[in-house]
């Protein structure tokens, strides 16, 4: 596997969000430079707070939707509300943020040549009628639905990236990102892990969309980087799509049970309406993940719930969150 040359900058937008504080964090432990940029819509500084007085990085305060014009080796797209609460929240701007944001940075790819990733996502894949998701499968995603700002969004996204490939040359790599969780996701993102941690350890009812019965695959987000990392650095004939996530699939109700377990929390399990168009499984084929890059997930779910529990608990006793609502 090929690794930066160390003087090369890297630009991580969404980069104080969940999974861009932690990859700029990986990147400057490999001995790059970074410059993180966000307009802390979902992202926020306190993620980014350690790296702050770091000399390799720099943060920038930048909505892509809007033109950037800096110097870069490499771009890492990540800019984009993730979670149906905050994506749903003003759903024109996530369009726009993947839309726009997408031309904006490819714009900038193609002026300075730099290969850029795009975090895609496997909702692209929609309410799958194929169970485990393949890369070939083209999904089925309703088009004008409450989520279709983010997974329609995200599939124009991808068709961008790739129009740019074959149109200009441009030096891509697309990798759909199934469910990761741990530290320092956000804890009002109305996501499942984020939510049933946060209502176990202030004793609130879990709140359990349906019955339960639909499935998630949870990556950790440690297993997800070093999937990221490797197909960035990938050769020049795999631009992608390639889907990363943990193929070990939980019931949603597993997942509330489990959770409960590990806190020794009393709470009760209270049964919710199934938002419109939520997917009913989810679950990656990565043969081609393990075949091209030689990555597979190692982190148990179990282990991986311990440190993001541990994370909570210290957040919620700094004040540093509100109780969670459920989903709109």
């Amino acid at each position: 596997m090929r690794h930066y040359h160390p003087s090369l900058r890297v630009l991580v937008t969404g980069g104080a969000g969940f999974l861009g504080s932690h990859l700029c964090e990986r990147l400057l432990e490999q001995g790059h430079d970074v410059l993180c940029v966000d307009n802390f819509f979902t992202g926020t500084r306190r993620n980014v707070e350690p790296l702050l007085d770091h000399p390799r990085f720099e943060l920038m305060r930048h909505d892509v939707t809007f033109p950037l014009f800096v110097e870069v080796d490499r771009i890492f797209n990540l800019a984009c509300p993730a979670s149906p609460v905050h994506y749903q929240h003003d759903p024109v701007q996530t369009t726009k943020t993947s839309v726009h944001g997408a031309i904006n940075m490819l714009g900038l790819a193609k002026r300075l040549r730099a290969r850029i990733f795009q975090a895609s996502t496997s909702e692209v894949y929609g309410n799958p009628s194929v169970h485990p998701q393949p890369e070939d499968y083209w999904g089925n995603v309703n088009p004008i639905g409450p989520r279709s700002c983010y997974d329609e969004g995200k599939r124009c996204a991808e068709t961008l990236f790739f129009d740019y490939h074959r149109q200009h040359g441009l030096d891509i790599k697309v990798a759909r990102i199934f469910n990761t969780y741990g530290p320092r996701m956000h804890p009002n993102d109305g996501r499942v892990v984020s939510n049933f941690i946060v209502q176990a350890l202030q004793g609130q009812d879990i709140t359990l969309h349906g019955d339960g019965s639909q499935t998630r695959s949870f990556c950790h987000v440690s297993d997800l980087l070093e999937g990221a990392l490797r197909l960035m650095e990938s050769g020049p004939d795999l631009p992608g799509p390639v889907n990363l996530g943990n193929p070990e699939e939980f019931t949603i109700r597993q997942l509330a049970d489990l959770v409960v377990q590990m806190t020794g929390s009393r709470s009760r399990i209270r049964t919710l309406a199934l938002p419109t168009d939520d997917p009913l499984q989810r679950r990656p084929d990565i043969s081609l993940a393990r075949k091209r890059l030689d990555w597979e997930p190692r982190v148990a779910l179990r282990e991986g719930l311990v440190e993001t529990i541990a994370y909570f608990d210290r957040l919620l006793a700094s004040g540093g969150a509100r109780p969670s609502a459920p989903l709109p």
